[in-house]
């Protein structure tokens, strides 16, 4: 995983924002999934299971967790939008295994963010969702401190995400 993979991916997100026009937060997640013809469901999964991405007979598919918060329903619905976009023949060749799919799991390996595939669609998701032209008008002025709680909350809840996934986006702005 080089810096420019992560970079590949932060340009995706920033295509698919010119392409909408998208010019203030929130970001409109669900609207650019059903946009590219994938198929949004929201389903109760195991708590370690945020979501999943998968194509098959030709129909790209993201499941997300709907007994998580909504703003980690937006970034996992991100994130899988991500597969869809920077590998989509590494979910279309996983298709037939088992029972029939192959899922890419959002778990502890994600979340540690070691696997190549998972820092990628973690990088894009959160150029997607907290664009940096965005997230650069939000704090004008402002000086937000990643320590300061209240801060970052108001900011998170602007874009619609999750404290944590606005620290982690301040943290490398």
């Amino acid at each position: 995983m080089t810096v420019a993979d992560q970079d590949r991916a932060r340009e995706a997100a920033r295509s698919i924002l010119r392409e909408f026009g998208i010019s203030t937060p929130p970001v409109p997640i669900e609207r650019i999934i059903k946009s590219r013809k994938i198929v949004l469901q929201y389903a109760p999964l195991d708590e370690d299971l945020s979501g999943m991405a998968y194509i098959k007979d030709g129909i790209g598919i993201i499941g997300v967790n709907a007994l998580h918060h909504p703003n980690r329903q937006r970034f996992s619905a991100a994130h899988e939008l991500a597969h869809h976009v920077l590998h989509a023949p590494d979910i279309r060749q996983a298709v037939h295994v088992d029972k029939g799919i192959r899922i890419l799991f959002r778990d502890d390996v994600s979340a540690l963010g070691t696997e190549p595939m998972e820092i990628e669609a973690n990088a894009f998701a959160s150029e997607l969702l907290i664009p940096g032209e965005l997230l650069a008008a939000a704090l004008e002025g402002s000086g937000v401190d990643i320590e300061d709680e209240a801060a970052v909350e108001a900011v998170a809840r602007r874009f619609r995400v999750s404290p944590a996934a606005m620290r982690f986006r301040l943290s490398r702005f």
